[in-house]
C-alpha cells in the first residue's frame, strides 16, 4: 500500500511539471472524491442525482474545453520541463528558423537570395539558438503588439515569436495601438513606418508613447535600415529598425529574454 501511494504522488509530482499534467491530474482528483463520496456517504440517495448529473456532465465539458484549448492556445499546453526532450525543443527551434527563412525569401527588397544559400540557413539556426532557452520565457509580459495596416505581410515574421511562446495583439493604425498599449503592459512595440495615416507613423507613434512615459521597447521594421533611420530612429527614443526578419527577431529576443 505504502508503494503505490509513493507511486502516485510521484506521477502526481511529475504531471505538475505541465498545463496538460495540471488538467489530468485535477480529472483523476475529482472522480476519486466523487468515489469517495458514493462509497462513504450514508444518506447519498437522497442527493444522488446531481451527483449523476455531474459524473456524466463533467467529461463532456472538459472534452470541449480540451477541444479548445488546442484549437485557440496549443502554444500554451507546453510547461518548461517538456523542452528538457531533446525532440520537442529541437521542433520549436526548426519551427522558428523555417518561419524565418520564409520571411526572408518573401522579401522583395531583401539583399538575400530567393534561393537562401547554405551560409545564410546556418546563419538563421544559429541564430535561433541563441536567442532561444529551452526553458519557457521568465517574464511575466510574453505578449508583443504589431502595429501594421498590412498584417498579411507579416505572418511568417510572427510565427517565428510564436513558436518561441510569444503572443500578438495587431492593431492597424495608430489610434488603435495607443488604446492597447494604455490598457496593457507588452514586452514589446514593432511598427512599420508608413500607414493610411501618413509616411512616417511609426514614428509619430514612438513619439506618442515616450511622451507619456512608456519606455517599452519599440523596434521598427519596414522598408529602410539605412544608418540614417537607424540613427533617427534611437534619437526618437526607440530600440531599432531594419527591414530584415532575422535581424528584427534578433533584437526583439535579446530584448526580451
Amino acid at each position: 500500500m505504502k508503494t503505490n501511494f509513493t507511486d502516485f504522488t510521484d506521477s502526481a509530482k511529475s504531471f505538475t511539471k505541465s498545463p496538460l499534467g495540471i488538467i489530468a491530474l485535477f480529472i483523476v482528483l475529482v472522480y476519486g472524491f466523487a468515489s469517495l463520496v458514493v462509497s462513504f456517504s450514508k444518506n447519498i440517495g437522497d442527493n444522488v442525482t446531481p451527483l449523476i448529473f455531474f459524473l456524466v456532465l463533467f467529461p463532456v465539458i472538459v472534452f470541449f474545453g480540451f477541444l479548445w484549448l488546442v484549437a485557440n492556445h496549443h502554444k500554451k499546453l507546453y510547461g518548461p520541463s517538456d523542452f528538457k526532450n531533446e525532440d520537442n525543443f529541437v521542433k520549436v527551434q526548426m519551427s522558428t528558423a523555417m518561419s524565418l527563412a520564409a520571411a526572408s525569401v518573401k522579401q522583395p527588397n531583401n539583399e538575400i537570395n530567393a534561393d537562401l544559400s547554405q551560409k545564410y540557413q546556418e546563419k538563421i539556426l544559429e541564430l535561433v539558438n541563441r536567442t532561444s532557452q529551452r526553458e519557457k520565457i521568465k517574464t511575466s509580459k510574453k505578449r508583443i503588439i504589431w502595429v501594421d495596416d498590412r498584417p498579411e505581410n507579416n505572418i511568417y515574421e510572427r510565427k517565428a515569436f510564436e513558436a518561441q511562446g510569444l503572443e500578438f495583439n495587431l492593431a492597424l493604425n495608430t489610434s488603435e495601438a495607443i488604446k492597447l498599449i494604455n490598457n496593457n503592459e507588452y514586452a514589446a512595440i514593432i511598427s512599420d513606418m508608413g500607414r493610411k495615416e501618413g509616411p512616417q507613423e511609426g514614428y509619430k507613434l514612438l513619439k506618442l508613447i515616450r511622451d507619456n512615459g512608456n519606455e517599452t521597447p519599440y523596434f521598427i521594421y519596414a522598408g529602410s535600415k539605412s544608418d540614417k533611420h537607424k540613427k533617427m530612429t534611437k534619437e526618437r527614443g526607440g530600440q531599432g529598425t531594419t527591414n530584415r526578419a532575422d535581424e528584427l527577431y534578433e533584437m526583439v529576443m535579446n530584448v526580451i529574454i
